[in-house]
């Protein structure tokens, strides 16, 4: 069995322009403080990275890792959550992602998609780069508007949005598979794979691409009531990356999963720092080390209601404690007889 890594920390809820979080070096510095030996950076973010330089240039990447290992932590993967939002979007919400985009392709989808193409390239070879095996990413979504299907959804509706979906991201997998790099989508309402039954959707649409993996989080389960360690069982050989994220679900007698458009704080599916929510993590951790599973545990930090510093000091320490350093032995080898195949026999009754 294997080990885990972590904790690690995703840097995107906390970059800022005041110090320690308006540059790669003090926010990196700033997580080693906290306990951390990782972090997951945002490529969108150019106070912290630049995507474009990092997939041009060795000696930046070189400088980048040697500014992280100065600080004292890691590179768990690079991020590109909000330029694999933009690969696919619905015209329902070209509007509210535009600000995702670089300024001068708004306004217009398909050079935004174009663009969005490219960024997932470039990170492909940033990642390479930096002699990463993994990175973590959004699908995007065509079909999500259709999905409560009221009034009824059009025959082959679905089917050709996620062969459309298949074909614009098929070359970026095999972009990533060609530099020996996981793509690892976070599984998310609001993306077109939300749930164990569209990833196997969008799986089967890419062929069953070996680099199409998962970013395993189960707050996201929790708040559509899906069974998040069965989860577990069903796609571990596809689980390559791990955001540590908690999350609650309480429902009343006037709202359930939807959360009747209420503010965050109000809603009866919420997110919380670690340890506030319901998420089971011991269970998790287990299923996770049984598994084998030996990449980074990731602090994502979103929370209605705790503040983001105190959110990080508390997640450093509650995922190093949830790691399990897995055993080298069995509990009872003191107790081994010996035998051999011939002992066997006799102690069955065959000879």
């Amino acid at each position: 069995m294997k080990t885990m890594k972590g904790p690690g920390i995703f840097l995107a809820q906390f970059a800022g322009d005041e110090a320690p979080f308006n540059s790669l070096s003090e926010i990196a510095g700033w997580a080693a403080s906290l306990g951390y030996k990782g972090v997951q950076i945002p490529t969108w973010d150019g106070r912290l990275f630049d995507l474009e330089k990092a997939a041009d240039s060795q000696d930046y990447c070189d400088e980048v890792a040697g500014i992280c290992r100065e600080a004292g932590v890691e590179i768990t993967e690079l991020s590109t959550h909000l330029q694999g939002q933009l690969v696919a979007v619905n015209p329902a919400y070209d509007a509210a992602f535009d600000g995702f985009a670089a300024p001068h392709v708004r306004g217009n989808p398909r050079a935004r998609q174009e663009w969005a193409t490219d960024q997932m390239h470039k990170a492909a070879k940033a990642s390479r780069r930096l002699g990463l095996g993994a990175s973590v990413s959004f699908p995007g979504a065509l079909a999500w508007p259709y999905v409560y299907p009221w009034p009824q959804r059009p025959a082959g509706l679905v089917e050709t949005a996620f062969a459309e979906l298949a074909r614009r991201w098929r070359p970026i997998l095999d972009a990533y598979d060609e530099v020996g790099v996981d793509l690892c989508y976070e599984i998310h309402p609001g993306e077109d794979i939300f749930d164990g039954a569209t990833f196997e959707m969008f799986l089967e649409a890419v062929g069953n691409h070996p680099r199409c993996c998962i970013n395993y989080d189960p707050s996201h389960f929790v708040l559509q009531q899906l069974d998040y360690l069965a989860f577990i069982d069903i796609y571990h050989e596809r689980i390559k990356a791990f955001h540590v994220k908690d999350a609650e679900f309480n429902p009343d007698g006037r709202q359930g999963v939807y959360s009747g458009y209420q503010s965050w704080v109000n809603r009866a599916a919420r997110f919380r720092s670690l340890g506030d929510g319901q998420v089971d993590f011991a269970g998790i951790f287990s299923k996770l080390a049984a598994y084998d599973y030996d990449s980074w545990a990731v602090l994502e930090w979103e929370c209605c209601l705790k503040h983001p510093e105190d959110g990080a000091a508390e997640g450093a320490p509650f995922i190093a404690g949830h790691i399990i350093r897995v055993t080298e032995k069995a509990f009872d080898d003191f107790a081994a007889g010996g035998a051999d195949e011939a002992a066997n026999r006799r102690m069955l009754g065959i000879d």
